[in-house]
């Protein structure tokens, strides 16, 4: 089973090379991976060229303007020839060498149309300091009323299924990744396998997170978003998930 991986970069120096070796270093090796740069202005496509040779074909890669993260998201995914497709974002990488495989197995011990996983933030200074835990283990697709989905970049699924039901809306700002899963897991029922462990770090930050405007227009990107899928849901349901995120920091222990 061949796995797409696609990584979306703009200015990504700093960071980009953790999230390459972490690909070089996966035991899994039938996978294509795909970068969609977006024009950076920093050294990122020499980066790119640098580690082109040590994927031995598997890197194809674009530097082009583009509209936004979205947009990128849906070039690659659009170039990709592998059965199943997932994202590894420029600032984030797979902490366990064993993290394709594991998503390879899911998919080939049953009929499954998709499969997530749990997610470990780490200070982005200090890259060892774990200090949050996203855990996907109790997540049902009712709880996409109140704002949870399942981590977005353990996400993984066929290729058919974007073209069947379609790509990342590029008229939302922030939460497209939420109205995706909206739409394939709780729309179109999509048959999902949760992975019982966490490979993917990321670090702290983020669009959705920048800053309290950025919060409220996630907020009202996801009712929007719930609506336009069937899904009924209000500021009042979206704002009881907040009391809960503070057991992410203080839960898991790690």
């Amino acid at each position: 089973m061949k796995i797409t991986i696609v990584t979306v970069s703009f200015n990504s120096a700093a960071t980009i090379r953790d999230t390459f070796n972490s690909l070089l270093a996966q035991s899994y090796e039938d996978y294509e991976y795909i970068v969609v740069d977006g024009l950076s202005k920093d050294n990122t496509v020499d980066i790119i060229r640098e580690y082109e040779p040590k994927f031995n074909g598997r890197m194809r890669w674009i530097s082009e303007k583009d509209s936004g993260l979205y947009d990128a998201m849906n070039k690659g995914i659009k170039m990709a020839t592998g059965e199943v497709v997932g994202i590894l974002n420029s600032d984030d990488f797979y902490h366990r060498p064993d993290s394709l495989a594991l998503v390879a197995e899911a998919f080939r011990q049953e009929e499954t149309d998709a499969v997530y996983s749990d997610v470990v933030f780490v200070n982005p200074d200090n890259l060892g300091k774990i200090v949050r835990y996203f855990s996907s283990a109790s997540f049902t697709p009712a709880k996409f009323r109140f704002g949870f989905m399942p981590a977005h970049p353990t996400f993984f699924t066929k290729k058919k299924f974007f073209e069947e039901y379609g790509y990342y809306k590029t008229d939302y700002h922030i939460s497209a990744d939420y109205e995706l899963l909206v739409r394939f897991l709780y729309k179109f029922h999509m048959k999902t396998k949760y992975i019982p462990v966490d490979f993917m770090t990321m670090r702290m930050g983020g669009k959705s997170s920048a800053s309290w405007r950025s919060r409220w227009i996630l907020t009202y990107e996801c009712i929007r978003a719930a609506k336009s899928n069937g899904l009924y849901t209000n500021l009042f349901l979206l704002l009881l998930k907040y009391p809960y995120k503070i057991f992410e920091y203080i839960g898991k222990g790690k």
